[in-house]
């Protein structure tokens, strides 16, 4: 039988990634309402939001790297652990990727006469749709391993 607290835990978890899932949404609705005050940008407010959002997942990861210490350490469960820390390097280069995705979009309204802007936007859309599918698959094994003690 599963403790109900490590059942929390991966609840808990699971609830965090969720969040995340909507911190990247609402950074790009943000990004989106900021290229449509180009070409004289409202930094300020884009400023601000990247602020808030730099807050939320710096929360977001504290906590579920202390999930990932609970896991291993509590629960002897470092396969999960494993997995957090799978998840939390491809989250990091998700952001990176979305902040130079961003930085494209904004270089190719600024420059529309620069051809290799769009094609830019498009590599870097491949890698983050590469990533995602990255992300899914560690979500699919966590979850798989995380169910094994049902």
């Amino acid at each position: 039988m599963v403790p109900a607290d490590f059942k929390a835990l991966i609840q808990r978890f699971y609830h965090l990634q969720s969040e995340r899932v909507e911190t990247y949404r609402l950074f790009e609705e943000g990004h989106e309402a900021y290229l449509r005050t180009g070409p004289h940008y409202d930094f300020d407010h884009y400023r601000q939001l990247v602020h808030e959002i730099t807050q939320a997942f710096c929360g977001i990861s504290t906590e579920v790297l202390e999930i990932k210490g609970r896991l291993h350490h509590e629960f002897d469960r470092p396969d999960l652990s494993e997995h957090i820390e799978k998840l939390q390097s491809k989250e990091k280069q998700k952001l990176e990727l979305t902040a130079k995705l961003q930085l494209a979009r904004q270089r190719a309204q600024d420059h529309p006469e620069e051809e290799d802007c769009q094609e830019k936007i498009h590599e870097i859309k491949q890698e983050i749709i590469k990533n995602k599918e990255a992300l899914s698959e560690i979500m699919q094994d966590f979850k798989y391993d995380s169910e094994e003690c049902d």
